[in-house]
């Protein structure tokens, strides 16, 4: 029998990311989506993880970034690789040393640009919108210290018209996003 690899992915919002890589894994032979964690309460990914089974965990930023009981959370689940889809604080040095080159997240942007603190969803449109950009798109990248400048594993471009609203790039990048990010997960996952 094949080894199984458990995914945890971290989500701050509605956890449409999230979704679509639990349903893409459901009944893959070697990887397993093994929980959703948050930091918010309210969030979508919730809802989302008591409908696809999966088991949620919900914490503060002290349990995050001062203390290791998420990481331990991570242990006690033997957590292989872990993905940030939507997820918005940074993440802390002690995760990134628990987990080297196997903490994932996708930018809704081409990376250098628009990347940094305070860039994330509406955010990067707006500014993508903005400045005229010709084109917009995803990059998937391994997490580091530093929000998006990791090592970029995979890019996908999108069209940017001079029509578009920062709504309807939105669109265009979250199709990218649920178009990719299951197969760049796999991928990575099993060439680790």
């Amino acid at each position: 029998m094949s080894r199984k690899y458990r995914v945890a992915i971290f989500a701050s919002g509605s956890g449409s990311n999230a979704e679509t890589i639990t349903k893409y894994f459901e009944n893959h032979p070697s990887i397993i989506i093994s929980l959703f964690l948050t930091n918010n309460a309210e969030a979508g990914v919730i809802k989302r993880g008591k409908k696809l089974g999966v088991p949620t965990m919900v914490f503060s930023k002290k349990n995050f970034a001062e203390r290791d009981d998420v990481i331990k959370v991570l242990e006690n689940m033997h957590i292989d690789f872990v993905v940030l889809a939507g997820f918005l604080w940074l993440i802390p040095e002690s995760l990134i040393k628990a987990y080297p080159n196997k903490i994932v997240n996708i930018h809704p942007a081409l990376l250098p640009k628009y990347g940094g603190k305070g860039m994330w969803g509406h955010h990067v449109h707006e500014a993508v919108v903005a400045n005229k950009e010709t084109e917009s798109g995803i990059t998937i990248h391994f997490v580091n210290e530093h929000y998006d400048e990791g090592e970029t594993i995979f890019q996908a471009k999108c069209e940017v018209t001079s029509s578009d609203t920062p709504e309807d790039v939105a669109k265009k990048v979250q199709v990218l996003e649920h178009q990719h990010f299951p197969k760049v997960i796999e991928n990575t996952l099993l060439n680790l």
